[in-house]
Order: structure tokens, then C-alpha cells, then sequence
């Protein structure tokens, strides 16, 4: 078995192995017992007493995270002027049509979401070439925008 180092040796002395902890405690001792510099993650193992080789016991699914991921994202809404009042209200960052159609020919990058409407998708068909130059994590996160992705997916093979 390999050596413990110091940090370590006192992580566990902190916390008693065989004890079972209620959620926040775990926490709090992860807290406490934790040597990043940064915001590490946490997994967690739960015994749900099913047996995954049976087809009806199969326990897949997501969880969403009571307060988010902490990103903020910044949303654009291209639409009609009749419709414009209505995507403010329900919260998007920047709203319009012509002006920002041009800025993103132009280059312009700083937005995360791009949503639409379907009368406007002739205009927005010349788009994964200016956004290709962006730099994604993964390569279907460059078709993010709602509905771009029926348009757009036969312009570039995938």
C-alpha cells in the first residue's frame, strides 16, 4: 500500500469511517477536510437496493441543482418588435433583430443562448461559419441557439 501523506493522514483523522453522517454533517466534514485551491466536486454514492442487471430496475436520471451551476447566462432573443416586449419580460439579456444580426456577422460572441423565432431563421442561415471561430468544449455546443440546429445541421458534417 502506498505511503499517506501528511494531508492525507490528517484528513482522516477527522472524520470516523465506519460512522454514518447526515447530510449536512458529511458536508461540513468535506468542508473542513478538503486541500484544493479551487471549487472541487463531490460524488456520492447511494445503495438503492436494486439490481441494475434487471431491466426494470434500472435507476437512471438527473438532478438539478436547487440554485443552479452558479454560471450566469446571458441570453439574446431575436424577434419581431411585436414580440420584443414580450422577451424582456420573461428575462432575456438583449432583444432585437437587425442590429444584432449584424453584430454577430461582425464577430460578436457574448452571449451564451441565442432563442428565435421560425420566420426569422432565413436570416440566421450563414451562421456556423462566424461562430465557428468561438472555441467550444464540445463540438455539439456549437448549434446551442434554439432552433439552429435543424438549419444548420446540414451545413456542416458532425
Amino acid at each position: 500500500m502506498a505511503k499517506l501523506t501528511k494531508n492525507q493522514k490528517l484528513a482522516l483523522a477527522k472524520y470516523d469511517k465506519d460512522a454514518t453522517y447526515t447530510l449536512a454533517d458529511a458536508a461540513r466534514i468535506v468542508k473542513d477536510i478538503t486541500t484544493s485551491k479551487f471549487d472541487a466536486s463531490v460524488d456520492i454514492d447511494v445503495r438503492l437496493g436494486v439490481d441494475p442487471r434487471k431491466a426494470n430496475q434500472m435507476v437512471r436520471g438527473i438532478v438539478t441543482l436547487p440554485h443552479g451551476t452558479g454560471k450566469t447566462v446571458s441570453v439574446l432573443v431575436l424577434c419581431t418588435p411585436e414580440k420584443e416586449e414580450e422577451a424582456k419580460a420573461a428575462g432575456a439579456d438583449y432583444v432585437g433583430l437587425d442590429e444584432y444580426i449584424q453584430k454577430i456577422k461582425e464577430g460578436w460572441t457574448d452571449v451564451d443562448v441565442i432563442i428565435t423565432m421560425p420566420s426569422i431563421m432565413p436570416k440566421v442561415g450563414s451562421w456556423p461559419h462566424t461562430w465557428s471561430t468561438r472555441t467550444y468544449a464540445k463540438p455539439q455546443d456549437r448549434y446551442r441557439y434554439n432552433g439552429c440546429r435543424q438549419s444548420c445541421a446540414g451545413s456542416e458534417s458532425r
